[in-house]
């Protein structure tokens, strides 16, 4: 597999993905309007996908939200292979990052010592 073709299909997934969460697709309230797709990794042969998924809320929310993810995965992989075309959907896995939090964290701290 090329890696240009496996970048073209993260990419697809990720603003697919985005695109039910934020137009309320998935139905659980735990999945809020907040949670970002953040990266996805995918297997060479594209049977696989870990989804990361952060959020500027609390740990515990994201946690909470990555829990529902992981449980709607087969419903979000059946509208998934409704709107791409590829020959099998991958099976999601979904996983928290708390880059943004961190990224936050470390700016704080830079204008702490700055100001």
């Amino acid at each position: 597999m090329s890696e240009y073709r496996l970048k073209r299909v993260q990419n697809l997934l990720r603003e697919q993905i985005s695109l039910m969460i934020l137009r309320g697709v998935i139905k659980d309230p735990r999945v809020g309007s907040m949670i970002s797709i953040t990266e996805i990794r995918m297997s060479k042969d594209l049977a696989y996908a870990d989804v990361y998924v952060s959020s500027f809320e609390s740990a515990k929310k994201l946690d909470r939200a990555v829990e529902a993810l992981n449980h709607a995965a087969g419903f979000i992989q059946h509208k998934l292979s409704g709107a791409v075309r590829l020959r099998t959907t991958p099976i999601l896995r979904f996983k928290s990052d708390t880059a943004i939090a961190r990224g936050y964290a470390m700016s704080k701290k830079l204008d702490e010592l700055s100001g």
